[in-house]
């Protein structure tokens, strides 16, 4: 059985054109979903939580996890935003509470590359690269209901 991808490649300028396309997809996320984040350190990959942080309308400042693993933001749709950074092994992740965070939130996981078994088989991917002109994001939606929210932010950076 072959599974359902959609991908949409864009470029953004700034700190808050990356936000904004983060707060597009994050407006359409709900509980349980899994949000892996890959990308070089200084890509955007906490700049691209926040903006999920924005769709979700959660409540708190949105700051890097990286030395202690996991932070959890309430709202309509709670965020649960961890990073990978440090972690050796995925046991540390799982008795860091990470799967019962993920039941209860949307996981957001910065460096999730070091950690691609832990992958649930529908989740949205999203791939940051930086340079001197701005952010390369590649979001890549993986199954049924990723791939058809992929769609909808096609249709809707078209014009782009």
């Amino acid at each position: 059985m072959t599974v359902q991808q959609t991908t949409l490649k864009i470029h953004t300028n700034s700190p808050a054109e990356t936000q904004a396309l983060a707060t597009a997809l994050g407006r359409r996320l709900q509980i349980g979903d899994f949000i892996a984040l890959c990308g070089p350190l200084g890509a955007g990959k906490t700049c691209f939580v926040q903006g999920l942080g924005t769709g979700l309308e959660v409540a708190g400042r949105i700051t890097s996890p990286t030395f202690i693993i996991m932070r959890h933001h309430s709202g309509p749709v709670p965020l649960c935003h961890a990073d990978a950074y440090r972690i050796s092994t995925t046991q540390e992740l799982e008795e860091a509470g990470l799967t019962e965070m993920a039941e209860q939130s949307v996981l957001a996981l910065e460096w999730a590359e070091k950690v691609s078994e832990i992958w649930p088989d529908e989740l949205w991917i999203v791939s940051i690269e930086y340079d001197k002109s701005g952010r390369s994001i590649e979001l890549i939606g993986r199954g049924r209901r990723p791939a058809a929210i992929i769609g909808e932010l096609k249709d809707a950076y078209s014009g782009d």
